[in-house]
Parts: C-alpha cells; structure tokens; sequence
C-alpha cells in the first residue's frame, strides 16, 4: 500500500503552497506584520508576552499558593463552537462581562487525557493547569481553534436583541423591533398581523382532537399543522420537546441529522439493531492498534472532533496506532510527520460502499472472520465465550418475509415462541438461539412450519451472498482503489484481534448513504470488536438529567399530550395501514409507487419536512417555529428547491424563528426571537459519541446575556418564548405546579432555571450523590454569581450539590472506571445485526419491493431506483462534487473574526488532470455547474483530492450571518465584509427529476440529504 508520503510527492509545490497562498494569504501578512511591529501594527505592551492580558491567576513558585486575578473570573462551562460540545474553561472580566480567552476543562474528558477526576477541588484543578511541580504540559487542556474565536460571537455586531417582526415582503430584509409581549400576542392569537390577511396564530391550530384530513384520519389532529424544528441537541432540545409534543401536541418535530449525518446513524442503526435510537460508537482511540476511517476525518471533523484529532496525533507519535483515511480528499486527518504510520487511500466519491464489500468478501473468502463470536447465537453462549454480546449471523431468515424463523413459526411454545431459530452445530437441528451453544454460520435450505415448508438462509449467508456479488477487482474498479489495496486492508484489520476498527460519517451522506454506512460499519461485526480494549466503543453515556430522575420528573406531567398521526416526513408509519394504501387496493390499483417515498425506517426528517409541506404531501403545514435551524444553507439543494416558496406567505402562512443572528433560513421568518448564544445559556448534554466513561456536560452563562429583558424582567430566550407561548395558550406543562419531585409535590415551570436547576439536581443525585462545594469551589470557578438562582430553584439540601457540578462544568466518570479487563465498562450489550429485520422485511414504496436485509452495493441512484448516471452521464458532467468539513469553520462560526483572519476563504480542490484541459491554476476562477445550479469558485490545483472529484470545504458561502445589511427600525446593519467569502456546495445541490416537485436529491432508502457524488462539470470563467 503506498504510503501518504509517496502519494503526495509533488504536492507540496504544487497544492502546499498554493493553498497557502489561497487560503491563508492573509495569515501570512499578519504574521509578518507582527513580528516586526506587533499584530495590529503597533509595537506591543510588553517585549515578552505581547499584547496578552494577564493571567487569570498566579501560582507561587515556592509554596505552590494560588492566588486569583480579582479582575478575572474563570468558569468551566460549555462550548458550542461546533456539534462536539467540549467541556472548556472560560476567562472573562468582572468588570464588563468581557470573555478574554476560553481554553480546555481538565475535568472533561474532551479536553483533559486523561481527565482529572471529579473529586479534584477546583484549586488542584487549576494548579494541574500549571507548571507546578514540573509537570510540564502533561496536565494541559486545551480548546480547538474555532473553540478560542467563538467567543466573539458574544458581542458579534449582526447579534438579533430584540424581538423583530417583518417590515414589507419576506425575506426583503427589513425589520421592525417590538415587544416580547405584543410578538407573543399576534403569534398566539393571530389576525391581519401584515396587512396582507387573516393569519392564523397558534390558537387556531392547537387543536389535538380534530382530523386535519377526515379522508386521511391517520395524518392526526389539526395540531400537526405545526412543525417545530431545531438545530441540533445542544443541551436546550427537551425543553422545546417538551412544548412540541406533549404540550402543543405536534408530531412534527426534527433536527437538523438529516441533513447533516443520518446515513451513518441510520446505518450504525441497522448493524446495531437499534432503528429506534440509532445507537452508534467510535473506536477506542486510546487503545486502538489500526483504524479505518471512511468519510470521517479524526481531527478535521466529526464528533468529538477535538478529542478525536488529538488521540489520534499521540497514538501515531508514540507509536501505538496504525491509521488509513478513505476518502475523495486529503485532509488535515493525515500527517507528514508520522507518515509511516498514517495512509490517505483515494476513492471515487460516493464508492465506499464498492471497497467495503470487497472487504467483507476478501475476509469471508479467507474465512478472516471471528467465526467463534459470530456462530454465538445467544446471550449463554456469548457468555461462554468472555464476550459481552452476540449477533444473528447464524439466525435463520424466513425468505418469504424477511423476517427472522422464529419458534413460533414451528410450533414452539412459551419462552421458545419468540426466540429466533438456529441449525444448532451440535446436533444439526433447528434450535432456540438461546439454548445453542453453537450455531451453524452457512446454511440455507427449508424448513417446515405450521404453513407449510419455508426457504430460509443463515443472515451470514446472506451477506456473504451479496458481498460476492461482485469481484474484489470488480468493486476496485467501481472505486477507483486497486485490488491489491482492498485486500490488503482487509488483510490488515483482521490481523490485530479485537484491536482493529472501522469508522464512518458525514462522508457517506450520498444517494446510497444508508447501505454504504452499513456496509463499513459490518466490517467490526465481521471481526467482534465491539465493547473490547481497542475496539468499537459506545458512548460511555450520561447521567439522567431530563428524565424522571432521582430528584425530579422532567419527562412527564399532569394531563401531558401524546402526539398522534403521521409525520410530514411520512417515516416511521406503514404506509400499508394508510386510507391512500387502502383506497388504491380497493379500486384494484397498484398501490405502488407512492407520490414520494415513505421511509418505514428512519426518524422524522427535516429533510423532507418543508418539501413536503410545499409539494402538500401527506398535508401542509400553517405554521412553522424554528430554533436556530438553518436548512436553506445545510440541506444541499433546499435554497433551490423552495427559497422563492419560503418567500410567499400563501404557501406558509406563519413563520417564527428564534436565534440569536439572522441566518439563510430564519431571514424568510415573519417574526425574530432574540436569544442567548454561547456563554449565556442554560444547557445539559451528553457526549455523542468518542467517551468511554459517563459524562454530562453542564452549560450555564458565565456571563449575563445581552439580548432584551421581557416585561417580567427575565431575558427574552427560546425558553421564554415556549413558557410565555404555552402559558397564554393554557398548555400543560408549564406554569406553576407542573414539574414533580420524588414525593410527588409539584413545583413552577416559568423560568428557563425552573428546568436546567432541576435537571441539574438529577445529575448530582445520580447513583451516589455528589460532595457538596465548598466554599473554595465556589470562589473560584466563578458560581457565585448563580448562588442565588440555585437557592431560588432548588430544595436547600440540593443547592451545593449542583453548585458543585457547575464549578466543574458538569458531572464526569473518573477516567479509572473505563474498562474492566479486556471489556469497556460501558458496554453496548444488545445483540449485532449481521442480518436486520426492520429493514429486510419492509417495503419500499416507491418500487413495491423490500428492501435488501443486509449490506450490498448499490450505485448513486434516485429515488425511484434509476442511476443517477443514467440521467446526468459522466460524458456530461465528467466530475463528481466532494464536501469536508473544515477544521476551521462551522456552518453558524463565520462572525468570528479570528477565524476569518485565520481561514478567510475555501478554495476548491480540483486535481492537475481535471484542470489541465481548461487551462486551471491555482487561484483561478472557476465555474461549477450542476443540473440544479452554479457558482463561481477560486480554484486550487492539488494532488490532494482524486481525479474526478471537485472538493469543497463547508463552512463558506454565506448570504447572511452578516453577508447582507438587514434594515432594522430604519436603520442599515453594519457592513464589516468577508461574511460571504467562498462557496457553499448546498447551493449547487441536485432536486430528484424522478420525484418531481420540490423534492431535493436524497438517500432513496433513510431519506437523508445527499451532499456527496454529485454530478458536476467545471467552466473556465
């Protein structure tokens, strides 16, 4: 396999300094302008340390005494610089509220390797940060680069804080600042709020008995007329849950995953056997010997992007891990310095599954396989083995239906009736996979049943089956990779035990984004390294926090809603159990295909959500409230498909935003609710993924927020805006007497600390509570300043305790409790799907067919199964768009100045061979044309992305987060420049011809938005 170094030579000349040249020109200038005069052209405070401000403390070289900077405060707390969530530490000034600086949390396990435990007072914690006793930097946290801007999006110019209604048409830009209480009046109750109608407000929808449909009763009540949305789960999400589904009582809920990372949590689902939650794992990057990752990038991205990045730097430097990157494009994933022991392996955008399976038959073929752990067919067996959970690879599957032989199916009864089948290796007879102590991997054949003679075949079988399919050099020449390549790294992942693993992620968001994701993530079944030393990991997990917890009940309450009906995405609902399916097979219609797909698998999806909407099927919507969800800009080929839509208040009658900036998608909003960023909120979460101990992260404001106070005097926030909303609508819970504790006493919801205070108590109580603060504690990680909030909130007994999880940013697992011998402490103990029958026994609507119930190659298709290669030929549109996630910016950090300064632009990666016919150089302007749209691009010829493939870094291209002067009370918005620097691939991103209407390209079987292997060809400018 050739190595990263021999890749790339020649590269270095012609894309190194060429993308420094176009990325970080500016970079280059600053750093020359401040050695000689300082950063700012002006000679700096101090020949030393510049222009730094004082330490936040001081430390005693002798007696190791601390003493604070009363000037400064420091807090640990949350960042949300990007989807990862770190633990971070943040330095502001007592004085103004000004944050200074913000670095890593030693007690977080995303910032701290190992993380201190929980018990360290806050003093030692902060001692562990110095050099204090020649430590050097082995006590260090740090935060990422885009972690140290974010914070300026706290005093960002273009910040939204006041509420604003629309001046004129939507979208023109033009706003209007009015009062918390008259914007939740005239969404509440409605009326001619534009002078363009009557609107209806929230009033006239909620309601949660009536049909929406009579023709179509199983759509639900007119309450689903309502659709809120949200950006991500940052902590905040089940207070907006809470109001959505069980309050206002909606169905139609989401988040952004759909356009972001579903065709790996849908894949990892599938492997998993968990197409409820999506569970999904990372490898045990500590321990781990070699790592695959396919579109994923440790380092450049994914979550925990930090984390990531930096086991995997002190793995390759201390020699303790081997590591390949698959994907269309060199990233900052890889390394120069350590480039024997880390390979970049090109690929044709949108193959990975190709390679995968050439993988998986190689492995199979060379009987490479754990066979013991897989021939486990139960829990007793697994356990025989030393193995913490089994699979299905020996489970019999019912052909006719696509779901697994069960005793039932025989004849069996009691505990036997629902146990899956087996041909036991023992006796050679059909047996409980339960009491099997061995079953037979390949085998297919029949059996008899109270019906009669079934055709069945082992789930092994079946994968094995599809992965030869095709040759290891036919599926290299799909690829694009060399069959020799393919094998061996098959050759090598299976050559470590248990201490090999495979990932994946947003690389794999394609039109066949679900069976590629699958078919990677089936390469750790193959080799039975979940929950081992090394292996896959779950996520260590959290502590309960909004769930009915030790100290109080935050999940449910006093005459709560349940949401009814089919969701506007149609997923998760048989379309067979629809009056449309009953109506066609009445009238002897076939009742496929449907008029756009059903996706009987997937989550709700934001995807489909507004699409959906504006093509009026199932239904339409008549109000829309989102939460800093910006779909224009993230889901590729939305801002086509339905900006103007967006724009015309007869197709969407009502549309609230609340965010703290105006983006892509909330500029087309009615009306604007200003709320807290970064530093200022109230917030819990739980590690994604990447942690193999418990952690929960706390998030409070460190700092006092900036937007508008309501009449009340409270801030006006996202949470204020559902009490006050839910309060006049007389909603239940929230209001007084809505949150129960252990004894059953009820207490307020009118405060966002009404919520995040009680969530906290959960988290101190849970399993042995925690020590309570002390006072030093207090002092000195700046928690005084919510004393008051606490004792206001909370039982007097509770007060401390979570004052203690504040003071550390959260409640952590010591680093001690990851493994218990060879096995991860946190396990992922329910059984691996080698075949999955909640995808192999339904069916796809749009074809009548099931679908396949294990990993198999597929081409980019649409969503009516024709190739997309078949509609836009190659001899057309001869390359393929790529997207990586920068390193540097996040979709929502374009306002951060230093990062601009840093990384003002993404210049698309185009290879020598695909520039040289139209006469390409670095820095040349470059048209990128698709079915569905074009943009101009700065180009940037390297050897750093495969031929065929255009790259493009997300991140860029904005139009507004300050890339357009809105007119706010009459007033322009000011004009700083550089917001909308580079291009954004979603604005180029392809609609489905074969659906028609507004439907964007998308994963044809999960839904998921496909932002990889789109069709494209390049344009001199």
């Amino acid at each position: 396999m050739s190595t990263r170094r021999n890749l790339l030579k020649g590269a270095a000349a012609v894309g190194g300094l060429a993308a420094f040249a176009a990325g970080y020109a500016h970079t280059a200038e600053k750093a020359v302008t401040g050695l000689s005069t300082g950063s700012s052209g002006k000679a700096p405070r101090e020949a030393v340390t510049g222009n730094a401000f004082d330490p936040e403390y001081r430390v005693d070289p002798v007696t190791g005494a601390l003493e604070l900077n009363p000037d400064q405060a420091v807090s640990f707390t949350m960042c949300l610089g990007c989807n990862t969530m770190c633990g971070v530490r943040v330095r502001s000034e007592t004085a103004t509220g000004r944050i200074l600086r913000v670095a890593g949390n030693p007690y977080h396990p995303f910032s701290g390797d190992p993380h201190i435990p929980f018990e360290t007072p806050v003093r030692e914690a902060l001692l562990s940060l110095t050099r204090q006793g020649e430590k050097g930097l082995s006590g260090r946290s740090t935060a990422c680069g885009r972690g140290n801007a974010a914070l300026a999006q706290v005093d960002n110019p273009y910040r939204v804080l006041k509420p604003m209604k629309r001046v004129g048409p939507r979208g023109s830009g033009q706003w209007e600042t009015i009062s918390f209480e008259q914007l939740v009046e005239e969404v509440v109750e409605g009326g001619d709020l534009f002078g363009e109608g009557p609107v209806e407000g929230l009033r006239a929808i909620h309601d949660t008995e009536t049909p929406l449909d009579p023709e179509n009763p199983e759509y639900g009540p007119k309450a689903n007329q309502l659709a809120v949305i949200n950006a991500t789960t940052d902590g905040r999400d089940n207070l907006i849950q809470r109001f959505a589904l069980n309050s206002f009582g909606t169905r139609n809920y989401a988040n952004h995953g759909a356009y972001c990372g579903l065709s790996m949590r849908t894949g990892s689902g599938a492997t998993l056997d968990d197409m409820k939650s999506y569970a999904h794992g990372k490898p045990d990057f500590s321990n781990v010997e070699f790592a695959i990752f396919m579109g994923s990038a440790p380092g450049n991205a994914g979550k925990p992007y930090k984390r990531q990045g930096r086991l995997v730097a002190r793995a390759r430097t201390e020699g303790i891990m081997n590591y390949v990157i698959v994907d269309p494009t060199l990233t900052n994933a890889t390394s120069h310095a350590a480039a024997d022991r880390n390979r970049w392996v090109p690929i044709t955008p949108g193959t990975d599954s190709a390679l995968a399976l050439g993988m998986i038959r190689w492995i199979l073929d060379n009987e490479r396989h754990d066979a013991a752990f897989l021939s486990a067919p139960g829990p007793r067996a697994a356990e025989a083995l030393g193995e913490t959970t089994h699979t299905n690879a020996s489970h019999l599957v019912n052909l006719k239906t696509g779901k697994l032989l069960r005793g039932a199916d025989l004849g069996w009864d009691g505990d036997r009736a629902e146990a899956a089948v087996v041909i036991d290796a023992q006796t050679g007879a059909p047996l409980a996979h339960t009491a099997s102590a061995k079953g037979v991997l390949f085998h297919e054949g029949s059996v008899e049943t109270a019906t009669g003679p079934v055709a069945v075949k082992t789930g092994l079988t079946l994968l094995a089956e599809e992965a030869r399919r095709k040759t290891v050099t036919e599926y290299a020449a799909l690829c694009g990779v060399e069959a020799a390549v393919i094998e061996a790294l098959a050759r090598e992942f299976t050559a470590h035990g248990k201490r090999a693993a495979i990932d994946a992620h947003g690389g794999t968001m394609s039109s066949n984004g679900f069976y590629t994701a699958w078919s990677i993530l089936m390469l750790n079944v193959l080799i039975g390294n979940w929950n081992w030393k090394g292996g896959m990991s779950p996520s260590g997990g959290g502590f309960p926090s909004f769930a009915p917890g030790p100290r109080y009940d935050l999940k449910t309450f006093p005459a709560m809603t349940k949401p009814k009906g089919v969701f506007l995405s149609r997923s998760g609902f048989p379309y067979q159990k629809t009056s449309e399916f009953k109506r066609r097979v009445a009238a002897g219609e076939n009742p496929y295909p449907t008029k756009a797909p059903w996706y009987p698998f997937s989550p709700p999806l934001l995807t489909e959500y507004l699409t959906s909407h504006f093509d009026g099927y199932p239904y339409r919507l008549k109000a829309l409230v989102s939460f800093m969800a910006n779909p224009i800009y993230g889901h590729s080929g939305l801002r086509a498909a339905i900006e103007d839509k967006m724009k015309d208040p007869a197709q969407l009658p009502l549309f609230v935003a609340i965010d703290g900036f105006i983006n892509e998608t909330s500029a087309l909003a009615d009306y604007i609710v200003p709320d807290s960023v970064m530093y200022e909120s109230w917030g819990w979460t739980t590690p994604w993924s990447g942690t193999v101990t418990k952690c929960s992260t706390a998030r409070w404001p460190v700092v006092e927020p900036r937007q508008d106070k309501a009449a009340s005097g409270e801030r006006i926030t996202m949470e204020l805006f559902f009490i006050e909303v839910s309060k006049r609508l007389g909603l239940p819970g929230f209001g007084d007497a809505v949150i129960a504790d252990a004894e059953g006493a009820l207490h307020p919801l009118n405060r966002p600390e009404d919520w995040y205070l009680r969530a906290g108590a959960n988290v101190a109580y849970a399993g042995k509570p925690v020590a309570d603060a002390s006072d030093d504690d207090i002092a000195l990680s700046g928690v005084a300043r919510i004393m008051g909030e606490l004792e206001a909130a909370l039982k007097p007994e509770e007060v401390r305790k979570v004052a203690a999880l504040y003071a550390r940013g959260g409640r952590m697992e010591n680093a001690d409790k990851a493994y218990d011998g060879e096995h991860l402490t946190r396990a992922y103990t329910n059984p691996l799907a080698v075949y999955n029958e909640d995808v192999g026994s339904k069916v796809n609507t749009m074809t009548g067919k099931r679908f396949l119930g294990v990993p198999t190659w597929y081409p980019q298709r649409f969503a009516d199964g024709t190739p997309i290669r078949e509609i836009y030929p190659e001899s057309e549109w001869p390359v393929q768009l790529s997207a990586y996630k920068s390193n540097m910016q996040s979709s929502y950090s374009i306002g951060a100045p230093r990062l601009r300064q840093i990384h003002p632009n993404n210049p698309v990666f185009i290879h020598p061979d695909d520039a040289a016919p139209l006469g390409l150089a670095s820095g040349d302007a470059v048209r990128i044309v698709t079915p569905s749209g074009s943009m101009v691009a700065t180009a940037l010829v390297v050897d750093g992305v495969v031929k065929g493939a255009v790259a493009i870094e997300h991140g860029y291209g904005h139009r507004e987060l300050g890339a357009r002067r809105h007119v706010i009370d009459g007033i322009a918005q000011p004009d700083t420049g550089g917001f909308s620097a580079g291009v954004n691939l979603n604005d180029v991103g392809l609609l489905d011809p074969t659906r028609g209407g507004s439907a964007t390209l998308g994963d044809w079987a999960v839904g998921a938005a496909a932002r990889q292997a789109l069709p494209a060809r390049l344009e001199r400018v």
